[in-house]
């Protein structure tokens, strides 16, 4: 190999490992995300309290949750599926949107029920909404799931703001307005556990049980069917005093899909620790659960409910599974296509050294053939075969190729004494 030639193999080897230096600093800097943007709800409604609960298991694994406030599901959906919004993980309340293939959202699980309340005044009981025509009714605020829920329902039930006073208040304006007898009826939403929920149980005022449900539920499928049983609120007060019907919206745990698995897995996690227990309308372990359809599944769901959390996850700390997962093994095809180029480096090397040796035996070989196959060769002719023969020899010792070449560069010597020999036997024939 000439100087020029290995220099030129040098300089391609260093520029070919510079470049690989540098797609490495690229993927490997960006290395790990520390803070998670979620989108909770109000201050004082159930989305912040489950956000509340979230951020400390997720700042075990040092993932900082950064939560705002909003309106609620609504707001929170508008905001996710804005693709330049810093946001990126919140709560949607089931059957409050209408998703589009290109909102590009996933549901990362089912979390928990959102129980609907329906108080009421009166001396009647009210177990259809169909009898509150005409009343003056509290919705929901805007931007909330449970307006949206309310209004459905009650539009079911031909109730519009044409035949009854249609409000838009928020809960504790709600409750003081049905006791100060400025309303008639009024939806709420939340855990029984909750502050307000407690405050209207504890209440005067009656609480609706839904007697058409089953209905309800195949007109409206986002919506569950659930019941409060008797004596939930005061076993020694005996309230209520018998089985309540509610129904129920799902909440979700929504994210864009653009979200780091290793994000996915922790958030399931947490959902888990936050979620599993029992309560008034599931048994122990009931969510998270993957049955709903408002939004696509993520991978990472499927896989983790089918069969935990990955390897990797199971047994590493987050910073170092998160590091092989999202870099390590991206850099993996880069690794063998520069390994496989190391090792074919010597081999085109190696390939191109034969190359040249061939050209040399190819010469020798044709000399060869042409002293074997001229019977009475002339003076002139050994003449030149014998320049042929000391020109192949000469260029032979110039050839400049590592050492352990050498024992090519002798058998190449060895065939040319061979030709050699041939050539002075037939210059002996010629002179006998």
């Amino acid at each position: 190999m000439t100087r020029a030639r290995r220099r030129l193999l040098i300089i391609g080897a260093v520029v070919l490992l510079a470049a690989f230096g540098w797609l490495l600093t690229i993927i490997v800097q960006p290395a790990f995300q520390r803070t998670i943007v979620m989108t909770s709800g109000a201050d004082n409604g159930i989305y912040r309290g489950f956000a509340d609960r979230y951020a400390p298991i997720l700042k075990r694994a040092g993932i900082k949750l950064e939560i705002r406030s909003s309106s609620g599901a609504v707001e929170n959906y508008e905001r996710l599926r804005d693709p330049n919004s810093a946001y990126e993980v919140g709560f949607i309340q089931s059957g409050t949107t209408t998703p589009k293939e290109t909102d590009n959202l996933q549901t990362i699980a089912a979390v928990s029920y959102e129980p609907i309340w329906v108080f009421y005044r009166g001396d009647t009981t009210v177990d259809r909404l169909s009898q509150l025509r005409g009343k003056k009714i509290s919705m929901g605020v805007p931007g909330s799931g449970l307006l949206n829920v309310a209004q459905v329902l009650l539009g079911y039930s031909d109730i519009t703001s044409q035949n009854s006073t249609l409000l838009q208040m928020d809960a504790p304006a709600a409750y003081q307005g049905l006791e100060s007898g400025q309303i008639d009826a009024a939806f709420f939403i939340g855990r029984p556990d909750a502050d307000m929920q407690k405050t209207l149980l504890n209440s005067g005022l009656k609480l609706m049980s839904f007697s058409q449900a089953d209905a309800l539920v195949q007109k409206f499928p986002s919506l569950s069917k659930i019941v409060l049983p008797r004596a939930s609120t005061s076993v020694a007060e005996d309230l209520p005093r018998t089985d309540v019907t509610l129904l129920a919206a799902t909440a979700l745990l929504v994210s864009k899909d653009t979200m780091h698995p290793a994000l996915v897995y922790l958030l399931l996690d947490a959902a888990h620790a936050v979620h599993g227990g029992e309560d008034y309308f599931t048994p122990l372990g009931t969510f998270p659960n993957l049955k709903t359809e408002e939004f696509p599944i993520s991978d990472e769901s499927a896989r983790y409910f089918k069969s935990g959390q990955p390897f990797l996850y199971r047994y590493l700390p987050f910073w170092l599974a998160s590091l092989i997962e999202r870099r390590l093994l991206i850099l993996v095809p880069f690794a063998a296509l520069l390994i496989g180029l190391i090792q074919a480096l010597p081999r085109l090397v190696e390939s191109r050294i034969k190359k040249r040796f061939v050209v040399w035996y190819r010469e020798i070989k044709a000399l060869e053939d042409e002293v074997w196959n001229s019977r009475e060769p002339t003076h002139s002719q050994i003449a030149q075969w014998r320049d042929e023969i000391e020109n192949i020899d000469a260029n032979a010792s110039r050839i400049r190729i590592p050492y352990r070449y050498f024992q090519d560069v002798y058998a190449l010597k060895q065939a040319i004494g061979v030709v050699r020999d041939r050539i002075a036997h037939a210059a002996q024939r010629a002179k006998g």
